[in-house]
């Protein structure tokens, strides 16, 4: 698969809905059955991470740089 695409949207839920019809494969590893992030999926907007209640809301500007990573955890 491609390492990068482009997305369509006015927020980050705007193009995550847009890639969910394009790459439904994408779309649930990245988010829930109930739309929401997945919890071990990190996500950042031109470099700073957009977790919290509001991170789906999140404006994007023209040109934004949407970033997705599995979060790694251990010991």
């Amino acid at each position: 698969g491609a390492r990068e695409v482009d997305g369509k949207g006015a927020t980050l839920r705007d193009v995550l809905d847009d890639l969910a019809v394009r790459l439904p494969v994408l779309e649930r590893r990245l988010r829930d059955e109930c739309g929401l992030l997945r919890p071990h999926v990190l996500v950042y907007v031109d470099g700073v991470s957009v977790r919290g209640a509001a991170d789906q809301d999140t404006p994007l500007c023209e040109g934004a740089e949407v970033f997705s990573a599995p979060a790694v955890s251990g010991g």
